[in-house]
């Protein structure tokens, strides 16, 4: 039996992450490098030394009560479509899915607990949880590093702190952050001023799958840039407080724009319902950032036979290996985009877009 398999069903997966009351703050992320002391870190390591911490943890981690009834697998053994679904349901990076022999996976079966063994560091762990639940997520990671710590050595320093192979992770080794939808600030032309003030705070926003992607769908990911010289509360505490500061602007940016610009946003979100429900060909993008307008009119209230569930779970099964996944082979990218429009016209079937009242 393959990983994808053992994996939540894509409806569960997808509305497990749904946002909290205020509608905007999808996830709260918490995770933390660390490494073992007297082995090379993965960069530096020779294939047998890889192997030889994978076989060291892998046996340890599964053995953690916090990784009851988790799910294991060698880097090496996943297919590369397997790789891709656990990116797009952001339980590996980008970088974990490129690497084979000497790299694994430790996957909890809600996929609220992912540990990356042998990616950029020896342990990558991480606490995925809906809404805005950075605290929660802390608690819980906290637990887990602590109970790994009594059955392995880090690699510390007294005054440094946990060694990493990156230097913006040394010191307490964590990274916090949150997945937001800011369609208001986007379409507003306000963004840009919101992440160079973030910027400044010591925070960093970037795109959906964190460095170097874009903000498909409006989706942005606000994370600390740096751990040394501050507690994990301290990190934490800044965090939710910049968070806070974001939702306050996309909530009064909404609000603008419904008040100034209620016409052209109508305007784009009805285009953006006709095109997803009349396509016979569309891409991901194209189709993250269409579900992204509906998403707003949904917040809205403009759809109320549309579930917000139905939306969240789109935007995760449009992904080509979610597509291919669901489909049950492998798609050429124009095929893709023919079953990727077949699907969502079959998913929006009944949902009409009404006749808002207008100014």
């Amino acid at each position: 039996m393959s990983i994808t398999d053992q994996l939540l069903p894509i409806h569960e997966s997808a509305r497990r992450l749904s946002p909290g009351a205020d509608g905007i703050i999808f996830s709260s992320r918490v995770r933390l490098a660390r490494n073992l002391i007297n082995h090379p870190f993965p960069g530096w390591a020779k294939k047998t030394d890889r192997i030889k911490v994978l076989d060291t943890l892998f046996p340890i981690v599964q053995s953690l009560p916090q990784m009851s009834e988790a799910v294991a697998e060698k880097m090496d053994v996943l297919t590369p479509l397997e790789k891709q679904v656990l990116v797009e349901r952001h339980l590996i990076s980008r970088e974990h899915a490129a690497k084979t022999a000497g790299s694994g996976i430790v996957l909890k079966k809600d996929e609220t607990i992912c540990v990356m063994i042998n990616e950029e560091d020896h342990l990558r762990m991480q606490v995925l949880l809906p809404g805005f639940n950075v605290h929660e997520a802390w608690r819980i990671m906290d637990e887990l590093d602590s109970a790994l710590e009594e059955r392995v050595e880090y690699a510390f320093h007294e005054e440094l702190g946990y060694l990493t192979a990156c230097p913006t992770n040394v010191g307490t080794g964590i990274r916090v952050s949150v997945m937001m939808h800011l369609p208001g600030l986007v379409l507003s032309e306000q963004m840009n001023p919101v992440i160079q003030a973030a910027n400044k705070l010591g925070m960093t926003v970037r795109g959906l799958y964190g460095e170097g992607t874009d903000a498909l769908g409006n989706l942005f990911q606000v994370s600390n840039q740096s751990t040394l010289g501050d507690s994990e509360t301290t990190i934490i505490e800044r965090l939710e407080k910049i968070t806070r500061q974001i939702l306050e602007a996309e909530q009064n940016a909404r609000a603008m724009l419904l008040d100034k610009h209620r016409r052209v946003v109508y305007n784009h979100i009805g285009r953006a319902y006709g095109i997803l429900s009349n396509s016979y060909a569309i891409s991901s993008k194209e189709a993250m950032n269409l579900f992204s307008l509906l998403r707003l009119g949904a917040d809205w209230g403009l759809f109320p036979g549309l579930e917000k569930g139905l939306l969240l779970e789109l935007f995760t099964l449009v992904q080509p290996a979610h597509l291919q996944l669901w489909h049950g082979k492998k798609l050429a990218g124009e095929v893709r985009d023919s079953v990727r429009a077949d699907l969502i016209r079959s998913k929006l079937r009944g949902i009409a877009f009404p006749d808002p009242p207008l100014p």
